[in-house]
């Protein structure tokens, strides 16, 4: 069965709408809805057509570090035979909506809604919509951090309906991750997960740890703790969490509640700008 996420239509409300939403950002966390992503927040990038994008996170002063997350737009047609321009960047690309092909380094993969995708930094890929509506994905990049010693990652191309989700001990399977890499894997420098929460599942406790964290809420609604709040967030939200950021969940029910996971990790602490 395909499965369904949450993916922005863009538009924009009409004048009567009152000017109410759960939009935060704080020092710690940023909470930005699903309501605040209209057309008139929409961005371009050089060398796509037929292509709009809606910026989830950056790396900014006081917001994200490691990271940028878009969820990209593709109309029929579109797409981009020069998707990436730095050179450093490696990428997962996940489709929430639609169906195209992307070309890597010579082999076309067809995608479809759940399909998972990682790049390597300099990976050469074409992306073309060859279906008969819009595709939309989420476009997650980083700066690879190389390791002597390691060779960088290859090209990973699967579907979430092909693994098994790994239940989190002592659950009983209420919650659990799908892990697109393997987790002991050390050339990997970033984890990008599905998570989800059966109705009444929990995070029992305020984790707090050095990953930085990006999640967009696939399916269902929860209350999550970011920092000292309980936030309610639904299908096509995004949370931005810094580092050491205090987190826990409720999943509210009445079905599951799934997002879309980043992190960072198995790399040293920087211990000066630039060093690793």
């Amino acid at each position: 069965m395909t499965p369904r996420y949450y993916a922005p239509q863009g538009g924009h409300p009409p004048q009567e709408q009152l000017l109410t939403d759960r939009a935060m950002f704080t020092e710690a966390y940023a909470v930005i809805p699903k309501g605040t992503m209209r057309d008139i927040v929409t961005s371009a990038l050089p060398f796509w057509s037929q292509t709009r994008l809606w910026v989830l996170a950056r790396p900014l002063s006081g917001f994200a570090e490691t990271f940028s997350q878009y969820i990209m737009e593709v109309g029929p047609g579109g797409g981009s035979d020069r998707p990436e321009t730095d050179p450093r960047a490696e990428a997962v690309i996940f489709v929430v909506e639609g169906m195209a092909t992307i070309e890597i380094a010579g082999t076309a993969h067809p995608l479809t809604p759940g399909s998972y995708v990682y790049l390597p930094p300099q990976t050469a890929w074409r992306f073309r919509n060859d279906g008969p509506g819009p595709v939309r994905f989420h476009w997650i990049r980083k700066a690879y951090v190389a390791v002597e010693g390691l060779p960088a990652p290859e090209v990973i191309v699967t579907k979430e309906q092909d693994i098994a989700p790994t239940p989190m001990p002592g659950t009983d399977g209420r919650w659990a991750t799908t892990r697109f890499v393997d987790p002991a894997d050390m050339r990997h420098d970033m984890h990008v997960t599905i998570v989800t929460f059966e109705p009444g599942a929990v995070i029992p406790f305020a984790e707090t740890h050095v990953m930085e964290h990006g999640l967009y809420v696939l399916e269902g609604k929860a209350v999550y703790r970011l920092n000292q709040d309980w936030v309610e967030v639904e299908a096509g939200d995004y949370m931005w969490l810094r580092a050491f950021c205090p987190q826990a969940c409720y999943a509210g029910g009445p079905g599951r509640f799934r997002y879309l996971l980043y992190k960072d990790v198995n790399r040293h602490m920087a211990l000066a700008a630039g060093a690793v």
